[in-house]
């Protein structure tokens, strides 16, 4: 039976493919199941890793989920299989929630962080045999307590180590830490370091504080959050105040493509604005075309037509978010068989990973070494 119209543009399964794990029933063509594996082309810069020793300190302090999931199983070699079924060249990896939130004091979280992105450097990055030219990284900073100097300081040595010394391609923000967003002005010392690095930043969502509707958090509180974060970092001016940072949002942005020009109209309610004690903005602040946005779990037209109307395609790039996703891709093939319906034949090329090499020079020279 086919499903109702409304339900399969909520799936983005006008166009069929592997969505078994969200669409029981759905039908799926023949022709959306290769003979042979694809070519391995693109670039997937929203994947997550779970290196043992991580999961066990987790396990040891209570924690066997995130977003309302279990952690998945995670292996360097599950991660190349995955990569080698679905037309992966390689994957730019970093921490999902908690990261090192979880521990107690500003040292435990320090030596997590390092000891994940030493791992990250030289299992991954510097990766040999089968693992070699796969990965790439954003760095885990040792953020948990934004009141505690400590881990600021860490945090700014922490990237600048992970950056200029082991070479990572970036680094990864949480939307929030302990409800304290990222336009926050505590956080000040560490948008300036990231603005010396001029750092591409990956900002994903955590579970905030909310009522409880019974659905787990990954399914719309999520992308609510990154908005959260998004719209606090215009109206606190980090934009341009740190114009070296270079943003990449987690999940097409959450709402903020839809929500762009509504999040904008504090500017023209002045006393309102001057009640808040928020300065007046100018264009650039407002502009979210200069942030970057993944396809991860949103590459259906509903998801990526609303980016394309605040930010080229230059500044979209292609995204799986695995393992946490691993449901969804159930057939070898295109992960994300939704996009060719938003982007054209020359604009597909470079969101699956020309858009990701542009902004990701170590990973590209990596790639292209012999």
């Amino acid at each position: 039976m086919t499903a109702p119209i409304s339900r399969r543009r909520i799936l983005g399964a006008a166009a069929t493919g592997p969505v078994a794990a969200l669409g029981a029933g759905l039908p799926e063509p023949a022709s959306a199941v290769p003979l042979v594996p694809p070519r391995r082309t693109r670039i997937d810069v929203h994947c997550h890793h779970l290196p043992d020793f991580y999961r066990a300190s987790l396990a040891e302090h209570g924690i066997t989920e995130a977003g309302g999931k279990k952690l998945p199983a995670w292996s360097p070699q599950r991660a190349v299989t995955f990569m080698n079924s679905f037309g992966i060249a390689a994957q730019v990896v970093s921490i999902s929630e908690p990261g090192v939130t979880y521990l107690p004091t500003a040292a435990e979280r320090n030596a997590m962080a390092r000891q994940i992105n030493d791992y990250t450097y030289e299992t991954l990055i510097k990766g040999s045999g089968t693992l070699a030219k796969r990965f790439g990284g954003f760095a885990v900073l040792p953020l948990g307590d934004i009141d505690d100097p400590a881990d600021l300081a860490n945090a700014r040595a922490e990237a600048t180590r992970a950056i200029k010394v082991l070479g990572f391609d970036g680094v990864g923000l949480f939307s929030q830490y302990d409800g304290v967003y990222l336009g926050d002005p505590r956080l000040k010392p560490l948008m300036a370091t990231l603005n010396q690095l001029g750092a591409m930043v990956f900002v994903h969502p955590v579970t905030p504080v909310m009522p409880d509707l019974g659905l787990p958090a990954f399914l719309f509180e999520y992308p609510f959050d990154t908005t959260r974060a998004a719209v606090n970092l215009s109206y606190h001016r980090t934009f341009t105040t740190y114009p070296f940072v270079r943003w990449l949002l987690a999940h097409a942005g959450g709402t903020l493509p839809f929500l762009a020009y509504r999040t904008s109209l504090l500017q023209y309610v002045t006393p309102i604005m001057q009640n808040l004690g928020v300065v007046l903005l100018d264009e650039q602040n407002l502009d979210y075309g200069r942030l970057f946005y993944d396809t991860a779990l949103s590459p259906a037209p509903s998801a990526m037509m609303a980016v394309k109307e605040v930010a080229p395609v230059s500044h979209i790039m292609f995204a799986t978010d695995w393992p946490f996703s691993a449901e969804v891709f159930t057939i070898p093939g295109d992960p994300a068989p939704q996009l060719p319906r938003s982007f054209d034949s020359t604009e597909l090329p470079k969101v699956l990973r020309t858009n990701a090499l542009a902004q990701l020079p170590r990973l590209r020279s990596r790639l292209a070494a012999p």
